[in-house]
């Protein structure tokens, strides 16, 4: 195992990027930068041996900071969307930035993917650090993230998350990497199957907000338990929009299986580990011929992301569980991503 460094590229203030690349003895890469965490390549193994990369991303800085649709990147300080761009905490009211629809998606106009990490390599971990000050985004709170990436010879990829603040704050951290097991230039997902261990999930208003209603799966599209082909669902769950919900995954806070996604004709499979009470499931609807790594476009229903996290809204829905973050605490979460082939 070994972690190496390069020169990805600059960002548009002019600052360096780096590039570390995470090895294992099975010759798996993980590609991440310092640049909003960022994953852009994960070389894995089919079932003849063939290595392909499975991770969505971009050739250069221009891409990501462009036309990225969060691909690959730490997302905070709040992941997912607040409702209105609105929150009250001890008293006070907090107005965000709006750029989703009427909503607040993904930490506001400058969250923690646009930023550049303090980076370290501590041994087989790479160490990414970002201090968020008090009033960013309109936050509370200064806030200071860890994140540890390790690539083990099991063929997982570790992530783990810590953070501490100054003042009581909302945070909710996930990766937003977008996969593809057939490759990430091989197209379509519909022949993925997908199991997501999940007996309820939160449905949406017109506005991509949860209810606050905690649903029962069963009998329904949203009822993954038993692996399901993805071109059986795309066109017609959520009126053909595909999938974009919180599956209600963990309420141990241990580290637990949530989903595996399995590629029948690679052979290629992963699985999602997490401590986290949610995973957002998303089947990619939004892609709008988005020109990627080597030339590819990503279309429509392309790609999926896991994204482990806290429920959607959590901070305006008192019956979800809490992500508020007080300074006498220490955020926690575990996502591991584990590769491995069925032959």
């Amino acid at each position: 195992m070994g972690i190496s460094e390069e020169i990805f590229g600059k960002s548009k203030q002019g600052a360096e990027v780096k590039r570390y690349t995470l090895t294992n003895k099975n010759g798996i890469t993980v590609k991440i930068l310092d640049y909003g965490g960022i994953i852009t390549d994960i070389h894995v193994p089919d079932k003849d041996g063939k290595m392909g990369d499975i991770a969505l991303g971009f050739d250069d800085m221009p891409g990501y900071e462009e036309r990225s649709p969060y691909m690959g990147a730490i997302i905070g300080r709040v992941a997912n969307r607040i409702a209105g761009g609105q929150f009250e905490l001890d008293g006070q009211k907090y107005s965000l930035f709006i750029n989703n629809g009427p909503n607040s998606l993904h930490g506001g106009k400058i969250g923690f993917d646009k930023v550049i990490w303090k980076s370290a390599v501590n041994g087989d971990k790479l160490s990414l650090t970002y201090v968020s000050a008090d009033g960013e985004e309109n936050y509370p709170g200064e806030v200071t993230v860890h994140v540890d990436y390790q690539l083990d010879d099991e063929n997982r990829l570790n992530l783990n998350y810590r953070a501490t603040t100054t003042k009581s704050t909302p945070i909710n951290l996930t990766n937003h990497s977008y996969f593809n097991l057939g490759g990430h230039a091989s197209g379509s997902i519909d022949d993925h199957v997908v199991t997501i261990h999940a007996d309820s999930y939160l449905p949406l208003d017109d506005t991509s907000i949860p209810t606050g209603e905690i649903r029962k799966v069963d009998g329904s599209l949203m009822d993954l338990r038993s692996g399901v082909k993805m071109v059986d669902k795309l066109s017609v769950v959520n009126e053909g929009k595909g999938y974009d919900n919180n599956f209600n995954i963990n309420d141990t806070g241990s580290l637990q299986l949530a989903a595996r996604v399995d590629h029948p004709p690679t052979g290629r499979f992963m699985e999602c580990y997490t401590t986290c009470p949610g995973l957002q499931f998303y089947t990619s609807y939004y892609f709008d011929d988005i020109t990627g790594k080597a030339g590819a476009v990503y279309r429509r229903f392309d790609a999926l992301a896991l994204e482990a996290q806290g429920y959607p809204n959590s901070i305006n829905q008192k019956n979800f569980p809490s992500i508020v973050l007080h300074p006498e605490e220490t955020y926690q979460q575990q996502t591991v991503y584990k590769f491995g082939v069925k032959n």
